[in-house]
């Protein structure tokens, strides 16, 4: 049989052989009642990492990005965000539908970011007209890309200004800290707190990059943690004996972090041995994720080389453009075979 490569997301790694051991040793309670060491040990944890009063253990990444948007905002409140940001376009809805908060989604730049003059016109007045302003949402990285972080102090400075509080969708939150420390030659940890340090609350997806099987910790103050605690509660993200799934994100933070940087190489071998391929252009990746554009006599090409790369063992996603994301389970032999399949694609 064919080893799977499997470039769909970072979502799909397995755990491996340790990160099972410390999960099936993992010391428990009722984490509702607040007792499971292993959960508290994780929050304290990240919290600590991240410069946090404290943190909530979740489910996942949705979970975590809709107890920050209700935390920060009360029904009849908005919050700006990017037009593509994960907590506005793929989280169902949920800020508006639960929690009655309006989203104001802004278009992205070319890097990313979200205009500052687009976010200042944002901001609504204090009228009974409009909704209330009360959030930036932001999403570090977006698309791959890493926010600069002189952005992100011009935003936090704006925000603050107008008096709104700032959540980051950090999803990838050390992937960007890993580029970062790339161009600073700063400790990745250090530029994690850096980067968090810039908003009121962070959330952390672990079953990502960091390839733990479940789970999102959300960080902030114990007020807005207290009222994250509370939703997490109303929409079923209470769990009893989940410190075997804590476990594996001490696990994954402990173990998983420095490792980053290979995915990222990675990513960049795929890019330039995609390079040249006539009908492809390649936008060259910052982290993990790589986009690729079918263009000329091959736009309307993409589900047929989707077919193509599955009947050789290689899967990607192609929903509005070709995306590759490399991962713990991608090794340097994956990525080459996945560009020998792609050149052979297009040599037909």
């Amino acid at each position: 049989m064919i080893p799977i490569v499997d470039l769909r997301s970072d979502t799909v790694t397995q755990p491996t052989t340790a990160m099972r051991e410390a999960m099936a040793a993992a010391p428990l309670g009722d984490d509702v009642f607040g007792d499971d060491h292993s959960v508290n040990a994780l929050q304290e944890k990240i919290a600590a990492l991240l410069g946090f009063e404290t943190a909530l253990f979740v489910a996942s990444g949705t979970m975590s990005n809709l107890c920050a948007i209700l935390s920060h905002c009360q029904r009849g409140d908005e919050y700006i965000v990017g037009q593509f940001a994960h907590c506005y376009r793929w989280e169902g809805g949920g800020a508006a539908i639960l929690g009655s908060v309006q989203p104001q989604p802004l278009e992205h730049q070319a890097d990313g970011t979200l205009r500052l003059e687009d976010i200042e016109a944002a901001v609504k007045p204090d009228d009974a007209h409009f909704a209330r302003t009360r959030l930036l949402a932001l999403e570090n990285t977006h698309g791959g890309k890493l926010l600069p972080f002189a952005y992100l102090q011009q935003a936090t400075k704006l925000a603050r200004s107008k008096g709104l509080s700032l959540h980051l969708d950090g999803a990838r939150l050390f992937n960007a800290a890993t580029a970062q420390a790339a161009l600073t030659g700063k400790d990745i940890g250090e530029e994690a707190r850096r980067i968090a340090g810039c908003f009121d609350s962070v959330s952390v997806c672990l079953s990502k990059g960091l390839g733990a099987p479940v789970g999102s910790v959300l960080c902030g103050s114990s007020e807005i943690i207290k009222r994250a605690h509370r939703i997490r509660k109303m929409v079923g993200g209470g769990m009893r004996q989940a410190g075997i799934l804590a476990a594996a994100g001490t696990y994954a933070l402990d173990h998983n972090v420095d490792r980053l940087a290979q995915d990222h190489a990675l990513a960049r071998r795929l890019a330039e041995g995609l390079a040249n391929i006539p009908g492809l252009h390649v936008e060259a990746p910052q982290t993990n994720i790589l986009f690729v554009d079918l263009v000329g006599s091959a736009k309307n090409r993409s589900a047929e080389l989707m077919q193509h790369l599955k009947a050789r063992g290689i899967l990607a996603t192609g929903l509005y453009r070709l995306r590759f994301v490399t991962h713990m389970d991608i090794d340097a032999s994956g990525i080459d075979r996945t560009i020998a399949a792609i050149a052979e694609f297009f040599a037909v």
